[in-house]
Parts: structure tokens; sequence; C-alpha cells
């Protein structure tokens, strides 16, 4: 795997390491893939190119949280990012080892602005779960209301969230 590559973004550089036989999903010393990379960093190209190229949408990032790709762009709030994943089928409702999910880190992680919006916007959109809660018994709108994200609250109760 490139990490260095798939935050960049350089394409061609993974399109060598693949030719050249290189795992698409080969982890890092921290045990990300090059898909965990490339979403952190946001690099559009490169997940199209891993996503084609057969990478595992759903793979967890051996890290504490054991999260996806998809949770790590909801809660930085790579909305472009995210709907990119849902397009190419990651599952949405994925419950990471915190009990969130792509939509709670999104409103706990996420600062509530135009961006973490646009993220629960797409997760709603896409059909993720507004019931699933988190370890603690509580829903996406009262985690909302709870880190005072009004927009995100209005958002959810528009879903059918109560």
């Amino acid at each position: 795997m490139r990490p260095v590559a798939a935050h960049r973004g350089d394409v061609a550089a993974l399109q060598r390491a693949f030719a050249a036989g290189a795992p698409v999903d080969a982890r890092d010393a921290w045990g990300r893939t090059a898909l965990h990379v490339a979403s952190f960093a946001r690099q559009h190209e490169a997940i199209r190119l891993l996503a084609r190229a057969g990478a595992k949408l759903g793979a967890l990032e051996n890290d504490r949280y054991d999260g996806t790709a998809l949770i790590a762009a909801a809660h930085l709030g790579h909305d472009g990012v995210v709907r990119q994943f849902i397009r190419a089928g990651a599952p949405p409702d994925y419950v990471n080892d915190l009990h969130w999910t792509a939509l709670i880190e999104s409103i706990v992680l996420g600062n509530g602005g135009p961006r973490h919006q646009a993220t629960l916007k797409a997760l709603l959109d896409a059909g993720a779960s507004w019931r699933l809660t988190d370890r603690q018994g509580r829903t996406p709108l009262e985690l909302a209301r709870a880190h005072g994200h009004d927009p995100m609250q209005q958002m959810l109760e528009a879903a059918g969230a109560r």
C-alpha cells in the first residue's frame, strides 16, 4: 500500500503499485488501508480508483474504535466523500466500538456547521438509521439537541425522528 500516494491523491502512483501487484487492502503500520487514508484526505479520485480496484468499503481501521472510512469521513464533515462512499455501497449503519454510526459521529464529533449538516443530509438521504442509539441509549436527535446543533435537529425531525 502507498499511504503517501493515497493521502496526496496520486492516482498514477496507486495504479503503478497495483500493476506491480500491491494488494489494494494492504495496511500501513497503523492498520489503515489506502482507502482510509484517501478518505481522511478527501482524495476523491483516489477513492474512486480504490473502489474500482476492489477496496473493501467496509474495511475496519485497526484502531481502538474499529471504524470504517465512511465513519471517519462523516466525523470530519467530508460530505462529498460520504456521498461517494454511499454511492459505492459502503454500509451506512455500521456501529463502531464506541457504539457510534457515521450519522452519530457527524453529530457528536461535528461542529454542526454546513459541512456536517451536508454530511448528515447525505446519510439520511441514503437511509442511514436515525433510530440507532449510542451506548447510553441516546438517539441522534437527543445528541443533536445536547450539542446545540439546531439545524441538524431539524433535519432529523424532518426525517421522522421524535
